[in-house]
């Protein structure tokens, strides 16, 4: 995977990045992507871990998509999205967390924390995830390491 200016976007959320995910979908949209909502449909009270799994597994199914993530902190979504092969999920608070999520590790799942990030800041933030590429070099041989401990697993 090169770039992630893929076209297809998986995007979940439970209910505390719920407001949050309904935003980014509409900026997804108007910038041509086509988006998947993978739930949560509503405020309503949820568990993460299965919405979670479903868009790391879509991402991991479809070389040729990305996805978002969003819950309270993103610490458990990431967690989750990790464990299905094939997925790189990265939690970022920053634009330059997000950059290097991409550069140097070749991220395919952005995870979101909806009460740490600059809400200001976050159309910049997926623009700038979303439109860098993998550097390879250095960076590919420790990707490739990162899938030789997944295939052990």
């Amino acid at each position: 995977m090169k770039k992630v200016s893929k076209k297809i976007i998986f995007v979940g959320s439970d209910h505390r990045g719920f407001n949050l995910k309904s935003g980014i979908i509409n900026f997804l949209v108007a910038k041509g992507y086509k988006v998947f909502d993978k739930g949560t449909y509503s405020k309503d009270s949820c568990d993460y871990p299965k919405i979670a799994y479903e868009v790391a597994r879509a991402v991991a199914r479809n070389k040729k998509s990305a996805g978002i993530l969003i819950c309270k902190t993103g610490i458990g979504n990431a967690i989750v999205a990790n464990k299905v092969k094939g997925v790189r999920a990265a939690l970022c608070y920053n634009i330059m967390a997000a950059r290097l999520s991409r550069q140097h590790n070749d991220a395919n799942v952005l995870v979101l924390g909806s009460d740490f990030i600059n809400k200001k800041s976050l159309k910049t933030l997926i623009t700038v995830w979303l439109s860098t590429e993998f550097e390879g070099g250095r960076h590919k041989r420790r990707v490739n390491q990162i899938s030789a401990i997944e295939k052990k697993s």
